[in-house]
């Protein structure tokens, strides 16, 4: 390409980057918190490619009044190498989905030991991410959560014999790092189950827990009371766990 269609494909970077930034897509790609930065990085990209535009025909005006211009070809650059804008209007015009129950299945649960343990508060039931639920069933052998009723939102995956999960993706950086912590449900569960359904589902500590599959690491239950679809979270991945 020459310098002006760079500058044109520079500028679409730019606006699909301004325009995930300004709405909820980025939370398909990036984490909460670095909405600014991408935001910065989308009028950077754009401005770029203003200032090669303006580069470009300043110096092709100057090269005319200098009679450099005269008898010149210009080289014609092949048209398939605009089909490398189509990615471009693809990510302006469709939304990725968030990764769900296949990703979780096919990878080990990413769980690790927290820093620590602080104080519950107090609730009933006890609203808590998948994360801290899991961290604290199998670190802390569930003494913050014995005799408490937590209630939990994730959705749902199936193992290959039908065994439901309940998983939330966490996230370090972005979608590209994303791995699952996962959490085993028995109880009182729905005779259908469809994967990807999000849940939010009342329960309590149970000392039952098993071995992931893939990874071998382990994964806490809970016991289930009560079980109730909702809608996708605005932000489906969860930025609390730390890795």
């Amino acid at each position: 390409m020459n310098r002006k269609a760079q500058a044109i494909v520079l500028f679409l970077v730019g606006g699909a980057v301004l325009r995930a930034g300004s709405t909820d897509l980025y939370l398909r790609y990036v984490k909460a918190g670095l909405r600014p930065l991408l935001l910065a990085a989308g009028v950077v990209l754009m401005a770029a490619a203003v200032a090669t535009v303006w580069y470009e025909r300043r110096t092709r005006t100057a090269g005319e009044d200098a009679g450099e211009g005269e008898g010149g070809h210009a080289h014609r650059e092949p048209r398939v190498s605009w089909l490398l804008v189509l990615p471009l209007f693809a990510l302006i015009l469709v939304a990725p989905p968030a990764l769900g129950s296949y990703t979780a299945m096919h990878t080990g649960t990413a769980l690790q030991r927290p820093w620590g343990f602080p104080a519950l508060p107090a609730g009933d039931p006890l609203p808590l991410n998948v994360a801290d639920y899991a961290g604290r069933a199998v670190y802390d052998h569930g003494r913050s959560l014995e005799h408490r009723r937590v209630k939990i939102t994730g959705f749902v995956a199936l193992d290959g014999h039908g065994a439901p999960y309940l998983v939330r993706m966490a996230l370090n950086c972005c979608a590209a790092d994303a791995q699952p912590v996962k959490i085993g449900l028995t109880g009182r569960m729905p005779t259908v189950l469809q994967p990807d359904t999000w849940l939010q589902v009342i329960g309590t500590y149970t000392r039952k827990r098993t071995k992931d599959p893939v990874g071998g690491g382990a994964i806490p239950y809970l016991e289930v009371s009560r079980s109730t679809p909702v809608p996708a979270p605005r932000d489906p991945y969860d930025e609390s766990w730390n890795g």
